[in-house]
């Protein structure tokens, strides 16, 4: 059995200030030579490890040349939700969006949560599972979210795919992570990763396998990034398990494509909103009013009834979804 993985595509319409591009033609390009790398490959099925789509709510011109290509690939997509592709980091609003209506309509196959599905092919059954991308996905009480309790007897493998912040070492202090080391007890043969555009390649570890080949475009203002060349995933399972980083031949090198200047202004920029931040943090106590942070402060407050959080929540994804737009 052969199955493709590839992550955090982000279709978008417009074309960040730091790429000297067009996003849209670039993407193009990519999604079609994925596609000939199934197709040529005879790959089975296709997983994609979420953010889909920039926004919820991408324009329906951009959709339809999407859709085009990805109607080429002869293996069925399954994939699950990154938080660019639902509203408010909620799961629930995914049929408000564009790859809740790809679902519907069969373009792909949508994982949800708690969801097994068994990929088989001659006589190798694979036991599939899915974690979408939730607000509070790598705090420590959900560390679960990353692991697999149960194989069922007659699935000869099993993989998980997830959409959080796995991460191979500890990163920037502040933001909630998990690291590869915390999941090791993990029941899953493989575990697929996407949220974290940089990736970490291939970690084995016990005969358990964790992934992230990174997103397979460059829009992140890092002066890294230049350097990381996108790739695709290809897996097979027969006796045993083999996966291999593909490069992608249509990407370009990134001075072709990142403006070095764009990143080093914004990381200027960002040195001195930190410097900013601390002056202030160190005179006065301002609370915070960041709406991811909301979210999770939601989500974790032990005094609020789960049925006021619901709400809070649904309020909050509803309201982003009013006037929003792609161009």
């Amino acid at each position: 059995m052969k199955i493709l993985f590839f992550t955090d595509t982000h279709i978008r319409g417009t074309t960040p200030k730091n790429r000297k591009d067009d996003l849209v033609d670039t993407l193009g390009k990519k999604f079609n030579e994925i596609v000939e790398i199934s197709n040529s490959n005879n790959v089975d099925f296709v997983l994609h490890g979420g953010d889909l789509f920039d926004r919820p709510d991408v324009s329906i011109s951009i959709v339809s040349k999407f859709v085009t290509i990805l109607n080429k690939f002869k293996a069925p997509i399954y994939i699950i939700s990154g938080n660019h592709d639902v509203y408010g980091h909620n799961p629930q609003t995914i049929h408000r969006t564009m790859l809740g209506l790809f679902n519907a309509m069969g373009i792909i196959h949508l994982i949800h949560e708690g969801e097994v599905v068994f990929l088989r092919k001659d006589d190798i059954n694979v036991q599939l599972t899915g974690q979408p991308y939730i607000y509070s996905i790598d705090e420590k009480i959900n560390i679960s979210k990353y692991r697999v309790e149960k194989i069922d007897k007659k699935a000869d493998f099993s993989i998980h795919m997830v959409h959080g912040m796995l991460l191979d070492r500890p990163f920037i202090k502040g933001i909630p992570y998990t690291l590869v080391d915390d999941i090791k007890d993990t029941k899953a043969d493989i575990t697929l990763a996407g949220h974290y555009h940089s990736g970490f390649g291939i970690i084995k570890s016990d005969d358990k396998y964790f992934v992230n080949p990174g997103s397979i475009i460059r829009i992140t203002n890092s002066l890294k990034e230049i350097e990381r060349i996108p790739q695709v995933v290809m897996i097979t399972l027969k006796d045993d398990i083999k996966i291999e980083l593909i490069p992608l031949k249509s990407a370009l090198p990134g001075e072709e494509v990142l403006d070095r200047q764009e990143i080093e202004n914004f990381i200027f920029k960002n040195e001195r909103l930190t410097q900013f931040k601390q002056s202030v943090d160190s005179t006065a106590n301002f609370q915070k009013l960041d709406i991811n942070e909301i979210l999770l402060n939601i989500s974790l407050t032990e005094e609020v009834s789960d049925k006021v959080k619901q709400e809070a929540l649904k309020r909050i994804s509803l309201s982003q979804m009013k006037n929003t737009g792609d161009e």
